[in-house]
């Protein structure tokens, strides 16, 4: 059982649609007929939740009808009636696995945040949500960012931290430059496409291999590119969440990072600080999963001190996914009052600049 503040910020729930059926009505008749042309009938991150997997789902996501929820009324049960958080941030990963053509990938996206809009956020004043971009079309992820901009219940710009070519490369420029002059982070959210390897070296063979690789090589690989390639120095306005993606390698990458940087700096004349400044200025993360099972409390007293956690760390119950404590309890321990304050509501309200005022008091939830 975790003591929740009363109004705590979850920065990472899921829903996604029941099949492409539901968002139908907001395509054209041209992808209407696409779909039922080439036989698209789903749009589904199934494989990404095993059903026989425990870390899939909670016993009570399980039980509200569909992991992850489906409908309003599923998160309501399984999630929202419970834990009575005062702002949720909901991600649709369901795209990630839309297909290869980026066309119809650009309009499954605009489809599903209509349908977030609809069906989700005009039902609830405290759930916000991510932009859905097509991850294969920079341009059209631009016009979508542009496009929901206006709307402050979108509150960042989703992508999948697998990618075929790094986040930090020219090639996504449009859609760094877009997120900032929108001021949405960009939110880097555990797993990818099915075209995108997880490793360097190719493919995973295992459900186990592609989920330690997000936090040990996808992620690390993500944020260097980030900062090596100048993105920041650009554009010194944007900031990263990473989502779904751990924390506990932060601290030595720091370390590696500015390590070589002392010495080879001359390959990257246009960073103008240490790479961990960078990454303390700009960069955030989720608390789930935290990774740190049976370590003990004085080494997760050095480990938070090393990353500062109390500025770095965003709750997220990355619901309906069971990951158990995984340490975050101890993590809480040695953060004091003042610190789990901010992990749980004030890091996402400065974040996000959601305005929520103060912390209230805490009340154990299960």
């Amino acid at each position: 059982m975790t003591l929740l503040p009363v109004g705590v910020v979850d920065c990472d729930v899921h829903v996604e649609p029941a099949s492409i059926d539901v968002v139908k009505k907001y395509l054209s008749s041209y992808w209407v007929e696409y779909l039922r042309g080439a036989g698209r009938v789903t749009l589904s991150s199934a494989g990404l939740y095993p059903p026989n997997v425990p870390l899939s789902a909670l016993p009570e996501a399980r039980a509200a009808g569909s992991f992850p929820p489906q409908s309003y009324e599923q998160l309501k049960t399984g999630y929202l009636d419970r834990v009575e958080p005062e702002i949720v941030i909901l991600n649709c990963i369901a795209t990630f696995l839309a297909g290869r053509n980026p066309y119809y990938e650009a309009a499954v996206a605009r489809a599903v945040n209509e349908w977030v809009r609809d069906e989700w956020l005009d039902r609830n004043e405290r759930l916000r949500a991510s932009i859905i971009i097509p991850a294969l079309n920079p341009d059209a992820a631009a016009e979508e960012i542009e496009r929901l901009a206006p709307d402050p219940r979108f509150v960042q710009v989703l992508l999948p931290v697998r990618s075929e070519t790094p986040w930090g490369n020219l090639r996504w420029k449009r859609i760094h430059e877009a997120a900032a002059d929108a001021g949405r982070p960009l939110a880097f959210h555990a797993w990818g496409d099915l075209g995108s390897s997880p490793t360097t070296m190719g493919y995973s063979h295992t459900f186990y291999e592609d989920y330690v690789s997000i936090s040990q090589v996808t992620a690390p690989t993500q944020l260097m590119s980030l900062i090596a390639e100048g993105v920041f120095d650009r554009l010194p306005s944007l900031n990263v969440v990473l989502v779904e993606c751990g924390f506990n390698w932060l601290p030595p990458l720091m370390w590696q990072f500015d390590k070589d940087w002392k010495s080879l700096w001359r390959e990257v004349p246009w960073m103008k600080r240490r790479p961990s400044e960078y990454i303390r200025s700009h960069v955030r993360a989720t608390t789930s999963p935290s990774h740190l099972d049976d370590v003990a409390v004085e080494q997760v007293a050095q480990l938070a001190e090393m990353l500062g956690a109390s500025e770095m760390l965003m709750y997220s119950s990355d619901y309906p996914h069971d990951h158990g404590d995984g340490g975050f309890e101890t993590v809480l321990g040695v953060l004091g009052e003042s610190g789990r304050a901010s992990v749980f509501r004030g890091n996402a309200d400065l974040f996000y600049g959601l305005k929520l005022g103060s912390l209230p008091g805490a009340v154990a939830r299960s």
